[in-house]
């Protein structure tokens, strides 16, 4: 994994007041450029005006909606140009593949890339917004039927980071199983579960903190011993051996390069970001 400038901010969906009061805190500057991308809910402009409002609210006055659609499509100019200037983008939940559809293959998508790996940006979202922002993602598999072949679906997501799946609104959901299933299958990623009202912080590409109030599951599939994912028939269950896995709550972190989970030094006199 490469080491990058910007910060990757997902939360796991629910109750988003702490991600939106956590940007803030980041960027602190009320000169702050915030685009909010819609993309993924049926109701874009609705969903873009009620975050504009919502940073607004907190002291933020250079907040804007990018309305990405079939009739409004990624790359013009004026978007290009407004990426080009913003210091936090922000992803909406919905619908995770028809966000990454209208994303991928754009030269929107290639700027916010670009700038993420060379430049102090902040890329955030909740639930499909957050479930995007890897090179691939997971989009269907449900309770333990996710154990079965055939049941749990992945595609391609947004790229921002390289070999994570990260997983969703997951203790709530029942998605332990689907993410299990994927890293098992792809041994070289590592599944990142999400609780609801829960979230991480990436900087450097490298190191995952965790905010708000609930637990994040890390599952790591690099010391696997067995595992029979790519062998079994469809609708056959699967087996593995030594799968690992990390529960990760505010004050700890997960190393992704060196698959290390440690604590996390406490600067004195520092708050800790409310969930």
């Amino acid at each position: 994994m490469e080491s990058v400038k910007g910060t990757l901010i997902a939360l796991g969906g629910g109750d988003d007041e702490g991600l939106l009061k956590l940007i803030h805190s980041e960027i602190c500057a009320i000169t702050s450029h915030i685009e909010v991308i819609a993309t993924a809910t049926r109701t874009p402009e609705e969903s873009g005006k009620a975050y504009k409002e919502a940073f607004e609210e907190m002291g933020c006055h250079n907040v804007r909606f990018m309305h990405i659609d079939e009739r409004n499509p990624a790359d013009k100019p004026e978007y290009l140009e407004r990426i080009g200037k913003a210091d936090v983008v922000f992803f909406t939940g919905g619908d995770q593949v028809r966000l990454a559809g209208f994303l991928n293959d754009t030269e929107l998508l290639r700027l916010m890339r670009h700038r993420y790996r060379t430049e102090n940006i902040i890329i955030s979202g909740t639930s499909a917004g957050a479930a995007i922002m890897s090179d691939s993602m997971i989009y269907d598999g449900y309770g333990h039927y996710s154990l079965i072949k055939g049941e749990m679906k992945t595609t391609r997501g947004c790229s921002f980071i390289k070999n994570i799946y990260i997983d969703t609104h997951f203790a709530e959901r029942g998605r332990f199983g689907r993410l299990a299933h994927a890293v098992a299958h792809d041994p070289e990623y590592v599944g990142i579960g999400l609780s609801e009202e829960t979230g991480i912080i990436i900087k450097q590409g490298d190191q995952v903190e965790v905010f708000g109030p609930g637990v994040v599951t890390i599952i790591d599939a690099s010391e696997i011993r067995f595992s029979n994912t790519r062998e079994v028939d469809e609708n056959e269950p699967i087996a593995v051996e030594n799968l690992k896995m990390h529960l990760l709550v505010h004050g700890y972190r997960y190393c992704l390069r060196e698959h290390l989970f440690q604590s996390v030094p406490q600067e004195p006199g520092k708050a800790v970001v409310p969930g």
